[in-house]
């Protein structure tokens, strides 16, 4: 029997055809899957009933154990609590990639070790593997750019990485539908989920209403000079570089600038260009294959998920854990709140929490 491996399965066809493959190359398998998130509209979403069930039918299939773990109250503190709280300060948070740092590759690391597993995988699109030249573990991109998902990888630590497989990275996503089909899965031709669990209409602002228990304020757009335009819906509707769905006509194009979430205020500019920046400032760096950042660097940096990298230099901030980015060309509305990823080549260099692009004093 080979090592002992547990799988984090959602009940999708990635981590179904994840499980079915490490099978195939000789381990010990077993299946888990998190219960997150009750929707009080409906069991929707990614981790619902329909999911836990879709999990087991496959372990059922595969001949392998399933397990359940609940990780609500985890969920609502780690992840839900501060997609608010971030939204509600006007910024723009990723809440799948708090949810992988804290619950599906923080929380689960810590479990296995209990359960008395020797390591752990997941159906994420990317590779991870050892640098002998460096002694240190990598992150790399999947093979394949249009499903790669090393992005939201990127809080990983070195001791996640040495016990993490990630059999999927080799792959495109018809080639995982093709096994799953080969091999008779039941979710072979199940939908991929494309919302957040805790938000699957995608209605943000209605989700904020829900979890403050009362209706947010409406707010006032401005110009570049604080001369008041017209009433916004509240800042929630809102996020840096938007154009559409403004709910004000001024006669031509007009770009979300700035949020204020102090004056409930949302800055609007006619420019586009104002939206760019050459440098950015990124908080709670980490950093993966390097052990931290000593000086000048160049990398190239993804600023959202569906950004393309930009080459830029990286210099370590003057706080603790921050980091400038300097971007050879400007870049579109960085948004406070996201995250930015640093690559060289293929490898994940680390991660940082978008700030501001003005220089943080504290």
């Amino acid at each position: 029997m080979g090592q002992k491996i547990m799988v984090g399965m959602s009940g999708g066809v990635d981590s179904s055809v994840a499980a079915c493959l490490l099978l195939r190359q000789g381990y010990d398998v077993t299946g888990v899957t998190f219960k997150l998130w009750d929707d009080p509209a409906g069991d929707s979403g990614c981790c619902s009933a329909d999911d836990v069930r879709d999990a087991a039918f496959v372990c059922e299939q595969l001949g392998i154990p399933h397990y359940v773990i609940n990780y609500k109250e985890l969920f609502r503190e780690k992840v839900v609590a501060p997609f608010a709280e971030e939204y509600l300060h006007g910024r723009t948070p990723n809440p799948c990639i708090n949810c992988n740092r804290y619950i599906k590759f923080g929380a689960f690391s810590h479990k296995l070790k209990e359960l008395g597993f020797d390591l752990m995988a997941t159906g994420h699109y990317a590779r991870c593997g050892y640098n002998d030249a460096t002694g240190r573990w990598e992150l790399r991109r999947g093979i394949y750019p249009e499903k790669d998902q090393s992005y939201v990888l990127c809080h990983l630590t070195q001791e996640q990485l040495a016990m993490l497989r990630l059999p999927l990275g080799e792959y495109s996503k018809p080639q995982i539908r093709a096994i799953a089909e080969e091999s008779g899965l039941v979710v072979a031709k199940k939908p991929d989920s494309q919302d957040i669990c805790f938000v699957p209409d995608g209605d943000y602002p209605a989700f904020l209403r829900r979890w403050t228990g009362q209706e947010l304020p409406k707010g006032r757009f401005i110009d570049e000079n604080g001369i008041v335009l017209g009433e916004n819906k509240g800042i929630t509707h809102y996020t840096i570089g938007q154009r559409k769905g403004l709910g004000i006509s001024l006669g031509c194009h007009a770009y979300v600038r700035r949020i204020d979430a102090g004056q409930n205020t949302v800055e609007l500019t006619t420019d586009e260009g104002e939206l760019f920046r050459h440098t950015v400032y990124g908080g709670d760096a980490n950093w993966i294959s390097i052990e931290g950042l000593t000086g000048p660097m160049e990398a190239e940096v993804k600023i959202r998920y569906a950004h393309r990298a930009a080459p830029a230099v990286l210099r370590p901030g003057s706080v603790p854990g921050s980091v400038r980015v300097d971007f050879t060309e400007a870049q579109r509305a960085p948004a406070p709140g996201q995250t930015m990823v640093f690559y060289r080549g293929d490898t994940v260099i680390g991660g940082a929490t978008i700030l501001d692009t003005e220089e943080p004093t504290c």
